[in-house]
């Protein structure tokens, strides 16, 4: 028996990195899953190589006509929407004094709102199924600031309070929300921001108290947990995903 038997779910920005791994996750252990991204020659390939378990739907997570578009379909071929990963985000590096308000509001239009537009977009179907587990993405950039990333930080500060106030009212339906904090994960996130750049993110990673950089599967392993019944009573919490780089501060 699967431990999401019966469940179906929607993950944004899987075609590839955490979101791939989490599909990955989800069909080998029963759930039928919507794949959803704006990279559709990657998200078709995945969603093949995975079977009659999962779907791609082309989804740019910024746009409420796409939203209710990929639930509508999502029900039709799988039935009503009992999981929700708001995995789809983005990186912007510069100084506060750089950061052009375009490049902020792109931030904050596919991480935040994004998550925002997903979450109201589930919760009709959730109710109409009894209830429903939404995983938010946050980063630990959600907990605490780094520099040149203040657009990203923001948006991840605001997945973790968006997230607790959902919690607060969906509770009463069923519905569970909590959010995932990756630190530093071996995905092309940092490569993509900085133009194809390749990044030794080794060197990051001996900084923390596992002495390794996070793989996809790390956080996978976690949304999998929040995703199930195995995590019926979390709901407005976080989960830091990180190797230890939260348990220390500045001075550490």
């Amino acid at each position: 028996m699967g431990r999401l038997d019966g469940k179906v779910a929607i993950i944004t920005g899987a075609a590839r990195g955490q979101g791939a791994a989490a599909a990955r996750r989800f069909t080998a252990e029963g759930a039928r899953v919507a794949i959803t991204d704006v990279r559709d020659e990657e998200g078709e390939r995945l969603a093949e190589e995975l079977g009659g378990s999962a779907l791609y739907r082309h989804l740019d997570v910024s746009s409420e006509d796409d939203w209710s578009r990929v639930v509508a379909e999502t029900t039709d071929a799988c039935g009503e929407i009992t999981v929700l990963v708001n995995n789809a985000g983005v990186l912007h590096f510069s100084a506060v004094d750089e950061t052009s308000l375009a490049d902020y509001q792109r931030v904050v239009a596919i991480n935040q709102t994004g998550t925002f537009l997903g979450m109201r977009a589930v919760v009709p179907s959730m109710t109409r199924a009894g209830g429903g587990s939404i995983v938010n993405v946050s980063s630990v950039e959600g907990l605490a600031g780094m520099p040149y990333l203040v657009a990203y930080t923001a948006t991840k500060f605001a997945i973790r309070g968006m997230t607790k106030v959902a919690a607060v009212e969906l509770g009463e339906r069923g519905i569970r929300v909590n959010s995932v904090h990756p630190g530093a994960v071996d995905t092309l996130m940092v490569s993509d921001a900085l133009g194809g750049l390749v990044v030794d993110v080794g060197r990051i990673g001996r900084k923390v108290a596992l002495r390794r950089v996070g793989q996809p599967e790390d956080v996978a392993n976690v949304v999998l947990f929040l995703a199930s019944d195995e995590s019926s009573y979390c709901t407005g919490s976080e989960f830091a995903v990180d190797g230890g780089a939260t348990a220390t501060h500045g001075l550490g």
